[in-house]
């Protein structure tokens, strides 16, 4: 039985280096700082999605990193988990191997779509599929969602793929998300925006900011003024794709704590959403942002004049609660799901409001 070419199956898909899916342009690396572009080999997000006809299993060919005695990464299930619509029909654990083949059993009668969700702790490259009793073919595509941010993004704590938010709110709103969260970065890096102007997408959420308190750490004019620069640059590319930016989630120990240059976390997410509501609201070139050291009960402003019509702000701060993070600082399975309805429900809102516009 012949081995289909696995390109047209996969989805999540930013980019492609001799047919691995990469998470950053392989021909712009060099202006990337070296934590995304080691983050960005791996697949975070990528899968399957497949209709089958008459076929009672799939056979899916990979290779993937063989983990040392000492490698902790080891210890992760190499599960490959099959989803039908909403619902986790199975999983398969396999070794992971240089080369080799896992079967995953098809409901009975039933023909999708189906999603595979591939480990993705060893940088598993797809290789080849085929169908065992039938046929499969690549199931229809949906909207490109590009989802950008950080170690939360990336679904830290997330106990499988599919439970990370961006995979969840993806299956609650039928688009097709491409994960470009980079655990440990995620700080507003300028060339990461260029890159997500070349990218095709149809919507895109931001969702950084954490970063900024501790690693590398920001100050609040500085954060208020990344944020824009940020936008304007991923603007470049999308001027009318409708952007959803999510500011900082709770993270009890940064709210109230300053950082290196003094702002607390709760100071930057302040900083961000003034950004993005001057942004909204604001004439080209006109800065109505925060002067130094904004305190946590500073308001948010917006300026005069028509703005970006297809911006919208999702405050983070109330998103989760602290029993919902798995280590104080990225949630749990419950907190992921609970960011996916919330960004479901946000985005969702955004898009028909843009809808309406346009009619």
């Amino acid at each position: 039985m012949t081995w289909l070419d696995p390109s047209p199956f996969l989805r999540g898909v930013a980019w492609l280096d001799d047919g691995r899916a990469v998470r950053a342009d392989p021909a712009d690396l060099a202006r990337l700082p070296w934590d995304v572009a080691e983050r960005a080999a791996l697949p975070i997000g990528v899968r399957l999605e497949f209709t089958a006809q008459g076929a009672r299993a799939v056979e899916i060919r990979y290779r993937a990193s063989v983990p040392g005695p000492t490698d902790t990464l080891g210890e992760i299930a190499h599960c490959f988990a099959l989803w039908q619509g909403g619902s986790l029909v199975r999983e398969t654990i396999a070794e992971p191997a240089e080369e080799a083949v896992v079967t995953l059993r098809l409901p009975a009668d039933a023909e999708g779509p189906f999603t595979i969700h591939p480990p993705e702790a060893h940088s598993p490259v797809i290789l080849g599929l085929r169908a065992l009793g039938g046929s499969v073919t690549p199931a229809p595509r949906r909207p490109r969602w590009v989802v950008h941010g950080d170690s939360i993004t990336e679904g830290w704590w997330s106990t499988r793929p599919a439970n990370s938010w961006p995979a969840v709110a993806g299956r609650l709103l039928g688009l097709d998300p491409v994960n470009l969260g980079y655990a440990g970065a995620g700080r507003g890096e300028l060339a990461t925006a260029e890159q997500l102007a070349g990218l095709p997408a149809d919507a895109i959420t931001l969702a950084f900011g954490t970063n900024c308190w501790s690693g590398i750490p920001c100050s609040a004019p500085l954060l208020y003024e990344t944020t824009r620069a940020f936008i304007a640059l991923v603007r470049q590319g999308h001027p009318h794709t409708p952007l959803l930016l999510v500011s900082p989630v709770l993270r009890p120990d940064a709210e109230q704590t300053p950082n290196r240059l003094g702002a607390t976390l709760a100071e930057l997410r302040t900083a961000m959403e003034e950004a993005v509501v001057d942004l909204m609201g604001s004439s080209p070139g006109i800065r109505s942002g925060p002067g130094p050291g904004p305190g946590p009960g500073s308001g948010i402003r917006s300026g005069s004049g028509p703005g970006d019509k297809r911006l919208a702000l999702l405050p983070g701060r109330d998103l989760i609660g602290p029993g919902q993070l798995a280590d104080g600082v990225h949630p749990d399975d419950q907190g992921h799901a609970a960011m996916a309805a919330a960004v479901a429900k946000a985005l969702r809102t955004t898009l028909s409001s843009f809808e309406s516009s346009d009619t």
